[in-house]
């Protein structure tokens, strides 16, 4: 199994599928799986039972699982989809970066 270059809070767009085209943000990565969670793409409908919290039950709209093959990261200079890479900068740190701009990524847990 490959190592995902695409993690958590990265924005993404959809290149196949159903909901090409869209844009959004990484929600959850399953990287054991090698799918991705994205806000608003591939919504489902999904029966809920009563209860507790919920005592009406009925139906919830659910964001499934997509392949990370499928999903583009956003080059935050062209504001397209691009590939990503890894290089080391000159204080020995690892970074993920665009290969169409070879801008940086900022790390979405490094606030």
């Amino acid at each position: 199994m490959a190592k995902m270059k695409i993690k958590k809070g990265d924005t993404v767009e959809v290149l196949s599928g159903k909901d090409k085209g869209k844009r959004g943000l990484v929600v959850r990565a399953l990287p054991s799986e090698g799918k991705v969670v994205v806000e608003g793409v591939a919504v489902a409908k999904k029966a809920v039972r009563p209860t507790q919290e919920n005592q009406q039950g009925g139906f919830v709209n659910k964001e499934m699982p997509i392949d990370v093959s499928n999903v583009a990261l956003i080059d935050p200079q062209t504001d397209k989809p691009t590939r990503v890479g890894y290089r080391f900068e000159e204080d020995v740190t690892k970074v993920r970066y665009a290969k169409k701009s070879g801008e940086v990524i900022p790390d979405p847990y490094k606030k």
